[in-house]
């Protein structure tokens, strides 16, 4: 029985390979033309693709307090248009 060792990838040889694969839809494919295993691109793939998701910017304390302030004014508003019809 032999033992493989595990191959070493540049970050930028993986960030080539993630967008060969995105642009061709065919990971399978890719890997075979880059003479690498499937499922180390489709893990690459699947890494690269979320990691982008988490740099969203997060929403703010300052955003948050406007918009509670915006809510608690159309509250009101809403409130004061209600008791109208109630009075009526």
């Amino acid at each position: 029985m032999t033992t493989q060792t595990k191959q070493k990838y540049t970050a930028e040889f993986k960030e080539n390979a993630v967008k060969r694969a995105n642009e061709s839809n065919n990971v399978a494919e890719t890997a075979r033309e880059l003479g690498m295993k499937e499922n180390t691109l489709t893990n690459w793939v699947y890494h690269y693709s979320h990691e982008s998701k988490r740099d969203k910017p997060v929403r703010t304390d300052e955003h948050l307090y406007d918009e509670l302030k915006r809510l608690k004014k159309e509250n009101g508003r809403l409130t004061e248009e209600r008791d109208l019809w109630t009075r009526r």
